[in-house]
């Protein structure tokens, strides 16, 4: 009997602490807002590391997916053969895919921004300078142009006949639509930056095996799915700066602008809404508390 009762209490015992496992929360803080001007990291090795990794994150994703664009044209080009290919499908894994498995490389050397829109909303909500955010996009811009001059290397016929897999705006789609369709898929991709990257979220669910370039690269697929028919999706100045330089175009310059406007539009959104909304509520209610004795005091 007694040894029947020591063992119950040893489970329980054991039950507690496995308990007192799962629940345990990890504290967190959040790192102080980076000064907008801050110019001392130019002397730092990090920074041009981490400028290498940009260049070379943006290199990869542009060649490997504008090959897959350009591949699933040249396919699929043959009346015969319209379900040749990966279709938007595969168009938008490629993109989703890479963007994932990218993230997850760099971010330890330079944060896997790999687009200038990532590197502005960082900007916005104060967790980059303003030094490193335009090295960042020059750095990307760069590996772009030279990601898409490999594909039209390797590719060189099937890139000038189709499209060089350069952005615009799809027939039928007018410019307002195509701005809007940039301007919200850009939103929900920053969004999930943002919320993957929680330092908050993090520590609540230190016990869940959370890999931030998962729901990112999950991000970059959906938008995909749903904006190729309207723009070919771009959500990454850098992707379409590229095809535009390579593909050189007059309808493809004459667009390109929704393609910075869009996206820096839709990024500023998702910071403000990440850090006044999601992360800063209390100092909203704290204003609205404001608001509303100074209405009642004048009432």
């Amino acid at each position: 009997m007694n040894r029947t009762m020591s063992t119950k209490e040893g489970m329980a015992t054991a039950d507690e602490e496995i308990t007192d496992i799962i629940v345990q929360r990890v504290p967190y803080w959040d790192p102080p807002a980076v000064k907008p001007l801050e110019t001392s990291e130019l002397v730092e090795w990090s920074l041009y590391r981490a400028l290498i990794g940009e260049f070379t994150a943006s290199l990869i994703l542009v060649y490997v997916s504008i090959a897959t664009v350009i591949g699933y044209k040249f396919q699929s080009s043959g009346a015969d053969e319209r379900c040749t290919g990966v279709g938007y499908l595969g168009v938008a894994w490629s993109f989703g895919a890479t963007v994932s498995v990218l993230v997850y490389s760099t971010s330890g050397v330079s944060g896997g921004h790999i687009n200038p829109a990532v590197s502005f909303a960082l900007f916005v909500a104060g967790k980059v300078s303003l030094v490193r955010a335009v090295l960042y996009v020059a750095a990307q811009c760069l590996g772009a142009i030279c990601g898409v001059g490999v594909v039209k290397g390797i590719m060189k016929h099937p890139y000038d006949s189709f499209g060089g897999g350069a952005n615009s705006v799809t027939e039928g789609y007018s410019l307002g639509a195509a701005l809007g369709a940039e301007t919200f898929g850009t939103f929900v991709l920053v969004y999930t930056v943002f919320s993957a990257t929680d330092p908050k979220r993090t520590a609540r669910d230190a016990f869940v095996p959370l890999v931030a370039a998962l729901p990112i690269g999950l991000a970059v697929f959906v938008v995909h799915l749903a904006t190729i028919p309207i723009t070919g999706t771009g959500i990454n100045p850098a992707r379409s700066l590229g095809a535009a330089v390579l593909y050189n175009q007059h309808k493809t310059w004459k667009q390109h602008w929704i393609f910075w406007v869009g996206p820096f539009t839709g990024a500023a959104l998702a910071a403000f809404y990440h850090k006044i909304v999601l992360r800063d509520i209390a100092v909203v209610k704290e204003a609205l508390r404001g608001s509303f004795k100074r209405t009642s005091s004048t009432a």
